[in-house]
């Protein structure tokens, strides 16, 4: 079973970019409705693609920097990584079955 990762300014580089796998990263903040509501489809997903992909979510309050970085601009956004790169955004609240259909064109 795979777990949602916290990634910040410290960690990005080697979790996210240097990654193996591609990447699932959303930037969020807790006071977000959206972003709440979001929270639960994403630790699905973490599950449901355990060892195929990484999953973990960015706290723009806490990384400012990191979020201007990437344009992030309304939240809950939500970026695969793949091969250093950003594969697909998502912006704002989606369900489960388009966020595995973005997840699915990157695999």
């Amino acid at each position: 079973m795979s777990e949602v990762r916290t990634f910040a300014a410290d960690n990005f580089d080697d979790e996210v970019l240097q990654a193996a796998e591609p990447v699932l990263v959303d930037f969020w903040a807790p006071w977000c409705g959206p972003c709440r509501m979001v929270g639960p489809v994403v630790e699905k997903l973490a599950r449901d693609y355990a060892g195929r992909l990484k999953v973990g979510k960015v706290n723009v309050d806490e990384n400012r920097d990191l979020a201007g970085k990437y344009g992030i601009m309304s939240i809950p956004t939500l970026i695969v990584f793949k091969d250093s790169n950003e594969a697909k955004r998502i912006v704002g609240f989606r369900g489960e079955k388009e966020l595995v259909d973005a997840i699915d064109q990157v695999l």
